[in-house]
């Protein structure tokens, strides 16, 4: 080989050495560190690094230390993502690495988790920033996109909803009782899972029914039941939904199912359990079922023995048993003037606190079991009056 051939072969080795250090040279790096929400370091987390100007893809992991580093990057413009259990949390994009630029690219789970929460705020208003959509992938915002969509569509119901149910409570105030059913009604169609409308829906219902008499109750009444059914079903610990239920079925004549309900609805509110059965005794006595009322009128002030009311009902019942004596003296069964007396301590000015004196003097008071012929008095008092 010739000296001149030796000479350009000798350059080209070293122009391809040159350019093989050249290339090297431009090779950059990306490292960081991924914080956990525990405050601490997160080993594992997948690190996925892809480049925007062309096409590469890049993947490590982080170290006990929650540091990660991957070298022999082009320059060239990338986009960061942390992976963690096998969900996408975060990302950064944009990083510019060159030989100059050696990007530190760090992640803390507790300063996403904030921001998440303050995005999700922001996507139930509907107002995000500019920087907040510039952070959403593609994916986020078509998410969002579909949420918000929901979200209107959900306000709409809402409103319909609202203004259904507004309506049955202003027809229930003013005792339009046909048009709250209605209203109610139309509420329970858009939103069958809204335990209020079909308790009020069976309140409707119930009033109705005592506007009708006779056979037009029943029809009504059993629309009244079932609504309280759907309410019960919804939400069976609701003490005053059972209540209202075992008053409807009072009504239907359904008197152990009754019961049940009431014990149900004095055992899930013992505090109000005199008032529960208090309010059966009374649509008993409405209905003409007098002994029926007396044990529940019993019961209500067994269970709360400082609810007026119950002890005044109570005390009617008794004092239909009183006895009369021989002489004429009124004999009332034990408990009697116990339950007068406990009312007017109660509501010594009470609606009923006349009727309750009245009642305890009567137990003073002989009643005359002698028959007197006027007649015969007058003709007595007649002979006397000349013997003068």
């Amino acid at each position: 080989m010739s000296l001149f051939l030796r000479k350009i072969m000798f350059l080209a080795v070293l122009v391809c050495l040159f350019g093989v250090g050249l290339a090297s040279a431009q090779t950059t790096l990306i490292e960081g560190k991924v914080i956990g929400e525990d405050g601490k370091p997160m080993q594992g987390a997948i690190i996925k690094i892809d480049r925007l100007d062309i096409k590469g893809h890049y993947q490590t992991k982080t170290d006990k230390k929650g540091h990660y580093i991957y070298a022999g990057l082009q320059s060239g413009q990338y986009k960061v993502t942390l992976e963690v259990g096998g969900r996408d949390v975060d990302f950064k994009s944009g990083i510019r690495a060159n030989l100059n630029e050696q990007p530190v690219v760090d992640f803390d789970l507790r300063e996403i988790r904030k921001r998440q929460e303050e995005m999700q705020r922001a996507a139930e208003s509907g107002q995000l920033t500019e920087e907040q959509q510039r952070q959403l992938s593609p994916e986020a915002r078509a998410a969002l996109e579909k949420q918000l969509k929901e979200r209107a569509a959900a306000i709409a119901k809402n409103k319909e909803l609202n203004d259904a149910y507004n309506a049955g409570m202003t027809a229930m105030q003013a005792k339009q009782y046909e048009a709250a059913t209605q209203s109610f009604a139309k509420a329970a169609e858009i939103d069958p899972k809204q335990t209020a409308v079909w308790a009020q829906l069976g309140e409707a219902y119930s009033r109705l029914a005592e506007t009708k008499i006779g056979a037009e109750q029943e029809p009504i009444n059993a629309k009244a039941i079932e609504a309280y059914q759907k309410a019960l079903e919804l939400k069976p610990d609701d003490a005053q939904v059972r209540n209202n239920y075992a008053l409807a079925l009072v009504r239907a004549k359904k008197l152990e199912e009754a019961q049940a309900e009431l014990n149900k609805a004095a055992q899930l509110d013992p505090a109000n359990a005199g008032r529960y059965y208090y309010n059966l005794g009374a649509v008993l006595m409405n209905t003409g079922q007098t002994e029926a009322a007396g044990e529940f009128f019993k019961k209500a002030v067994e269970a709360n023995p400082n609810y007026a009311p119950a002890q005044y009902q109570y005390g009617l019942y008794l004092i239909g048993k009183a006895q009369t004596t021989p002489d004429g003296k009124v004999v009332p069964v034990p408990g009697t003037r116990e339950a007068f007396e406990k009312y007017l301590q109660l509501e010594p000015n009470g609606p009923n606190a006349d009727s309750a004196r009245a009642m305890l003097q009567s137990m003073e008071t002989t009643i005359q079991t002698q028959y007197t012929n006027p007649e015969a008095a007058k003709k007595k008092a007649s002979t006397s009056s000349k013997k003068k």
